[in-house]
């Protein structure tokens, strides 16, 4: 492969120092940039609230009573944290396991396919949101009681 003289190619921007205040306002991620920040965001998320996963899970199964408080939790609240606001962490969980989920399928079918160009990588960006956020829509109806 021949290369060009360097007098003939473009110049190529030089960045080498990003000041935050004047620069990063301006930036415009694409929408792959802002699902593969959300991916580890959402897989961190969901890290941070693995005790209250668990205790979910655990008061759930364990028996009637437990149950009971359970959803307690949910209608009435756990102490001072009103149930709306247990309702809208397990709405966030939701959202993170489904947007995680979707977002690593569409990693695993890029490193199975080795195809990746700007177009595939903006559509599959844009399904992943769209699929994560209405699946999310739809089971925070059900979760808020709408249906």
């Amino acid at each position: 492969m021949s290369e060009l003289p360097s007098s003939t190619r473009a110049k190529r921007p030089e960045f080498r120092n990003i000041n935050a205040f004047k620069d990063l306002p301006t930036y415009r991620m694409t929408v792959a940039a802002i699902v593969s920040i959300l991916h580890r965001g959402s897989g961190l998320f969901m890290f941070l609230l693995m005790p209250f996963i668990i205790w979910m899970f655990d008061t759930s199964v364990s028996s009637e009573y437990s149950f009971a408080r359970f959803t307690s939790a949910f209608n009435h609240g756990i102490g001072f944290v009103p149930g709306f606001i247990v309702k809208l962490a397990a709405l966030l969980l939701i959202w993170s396991y489904l947007h995680h989920f979707f977002a690593g399928l569409r990693h695993i079918r890029m490193d199975l396919f080795h195809t990746v160009s700007k177009e595939a990588g903006r559509s599959t960006a844009q399904w992943t949101l769209v699929l994560s956020l209405g699946l999310t829509v739809v089971f925070g109806a059900k979760l808020f009681g709408l249906y």
